[in-house]
Formats: structure tokens, sequence, C-alpha cells
């Protein structure tokens, strides 16, 4: 099973750097029709000797990324997540970032917001980036067939994978379609003086890192589009860990990830016994039903991504999209 265990990550300790490595190297979700996230090329850190250099100097002087991104730590996860993408876009050698969180309106109307615009030093074009982390829990039973998207839930039974694929698609990436998108971009950027002319070539990215959770002990095919490296777990219920448990081998050590730091795996160091990380499950069970996600890990067997949740879990399941106008394969893009 793929996991997130990536060596450049052994590298850092800082748990904001860490998370900013993560972002650097996880693969996105799924396949959308518009081009994934920038690479590693993209932003001038192919090389792994200058990707370690790179984040090592953040690790000697984090300021600058603990005040960019700091003021989301008690915030929303998806929050956290654009600050650090901001971050990276804005301090990567090989890109520059022009505006973030920019509002489209028409009148007083507001259609949406652009969540990043970048361009690659080496060239003029503009990047529209959208971009969004996710958690899915799978169901063996649910809408759709067994690869269907909608059977991809969030923990809190809130969205599915194919409802924010949907949005994704039919609004968010499309909003550069729009007149008032160019006049909005236009208006952004024409005060700098970077873009003196006409606006050049504008494209649109997406960027969906995260992690599919499959059900323990029921296989269940990956979704449509999954993209073939994705991030795997597994999840099951709270009356399930103790024989769970019980199958690990002895020594596994775990911690349970408090948000937002979901992105990067903990450092061994820093994990827990498994009676310790036992009292702490038992504990938030006895009072609260909210899912729980844990890292787990074993010299041998290596690390695992789990989420427990509530025995009564889900309680609610999104309905479906409507459908779509198609899924067009991927344009390859860097």
């Amino acid at each position: 099973m793929p996991t997130d265990a990536l060596p450049l990550l052994d590298r850092c300790h800082h748990p904001l750097v860490r998370d900013l490595a993560w972002l650097l190297l996880a693969p996105d979700l799924i396949a959308m029709p518009w081009p994934g996230r920038p690479s590693r090329a993209a932003l001038g850190l192919a090389d792994d000797d200058r990707a370690a250099g790179w984040l090592a100097e953040l690790e000697a002087w984090p300021q600058a990324l603990e005040d960019h991104v700091g003021g989301t730590l008690q915030g929303r996860m998806g929050l956290y997540h654009e600050r650090l993408w901001q971050f990276l876009l804005a301090m990567a050698p090989g890109t520059e970032l022009l505006a973030h969180n920019l509002r489209i309106m028409d009148g007083k109307l507001t259609l949406g917001e652009l969540d990043l615009l970048y361009r690659r030093r080496d060239e003029a074009a503009i990047t529209h980036l959208e971009v969004a982390i996710k958690y899915y829990l799978g169901l063996v039973e649910g809408p759709g067939d067994r690869q269907a998207q909608a059977r991809w839930i969030g923990p809190g039974g809130a969205d599915s994978l194919a409802g924010k694929r949907e949005h994704l698609y039919r609004h968010q990436l499309r909003m550069t379609e729009r007149d008032a998108t160019r006049d909005a971009i236009e208006d952004a950027l024409a005060p700098d003086g970077t873009f003196p002319g006409a606006l050049p070539p504008l494209n649109s990215r997406v960027a969906m890192p995260g992690v599919l959770f499959i059900p323990w002990q029921q296989p269940l095919p990956s979704p449509r589009e999954a993209m073939p490296d994705h991030l795997r777990g597994l999840w099951l219920h709270w009356r399930d860990w103790h024989r769970y448990r019980d199958s690990l081998p002895r020594g596994t050590r775990g911690l349970w990830l408090r948000k937002p730091y979901w992105l990067a795996l903990p450092r061994p160091e820093h994990l827990l016994a498994l009676r310790e990380l036992d009292a702490q499950l038992s504990a938030h069970f006895h009072r609260h039903t909210a899912p729980l996600q844990l890292a787990l890990w074993h010299p041998d067997a290596g690390w695992q991504r789990i989420f427990v949740v509530a025995d009564g879990w889900p309680r609610q399941i999104p309905l479906p999209p409507r459908a779509s106008d198609g899924v067009r394969p991927p344009t390859p893009g860097v």
C-alpha cells in the first residue's frame, strides 16, 4: 500500500517545514480534466539536493513561514493549506506569486474567488491554481457503483469526493472563462506594472492532495479518476479498534493527528506506545463521536494512516451531484 513517508521529510523537524515538504512531494488524489499541481521542475526544486537545501534554509530561519502561516493554526485546515501554497509559490526559486484569494465580482454580485495566480519565472503565461486538501473514507455500500466518487465521503459526512470534484469542474476552474475574471485580474495586476500591456495567456490548474481511506477488511476499488499513486489509509469503527490493534506487530507506535497537522506524518521519536494511544482513544470515544485520524509506525511494517470513527458512523451521506458534462482525460502538464 503506497505511503506518504517520503525520504526528503526525514531531514525536516520543524512542523511547518515538514508540512511544506509534504505539500511539495504529495500526489494529487484524482486526475481532473485540467492539469494538476505545479511540478517540482516548475517550482525550481526538481533536484533533490536543491530541494533539501531550500528546506534546510527554512529549518534554520523559519520566521517568515511562521509569520505567514501562524494565524491559521487554530482555524480551518483548508485555510492553513492555502497559506502553505501561497508561501511555496512566493518563495520557491522557479515561481512568482502574483495574487491570491482574488474576488470576482459582477456589479455587486460575488461570482467566486480565485485561490492563487502565479507564473513561472521563465514564462510569461499566468496560471490560476485552485487548491484543496481532502481526506475521504470509502463506503462499501453507498451511492452509485463500487467505483463511484460519491462513495468517498469526508469524516464529518458533510461532503464527498464527487461533490468536490463537480464544484471544481463546474465552477471554480471555469471562473477564468468569464470576462469579469479577466477584468479582475487586469485590475489586480496593473498597479505594480507587472503586465504593462495586454495580459499574457491564462491557464488553470488544480492541486488536490490528501488521503483515501479504505474500510478495514472490506476491499473497495479506488474511485474513478484516482491517481495511481494517491495516498491511502484504512478506516474502522471504534468497536473494531481493539481487534485491529491486536493484529499489529509488537512494537508498533502511534500518534493521534490533530488538525491542522494532518499533512506530513510525524517523526518516529514523537510517537507513543500503543497503550498510551489506546487510553486516549478510550477517553475520546467515551464522551465524543468525532472521528480521529491516527498515524501508526513499525520499523518493519512502515507507516499506516488510520481513521477511527464512532460506531454509528456515518450519520449522513451527501447526495451525489447531478451528472456532469462528461469526463475528459487530463491535459499533460508540468
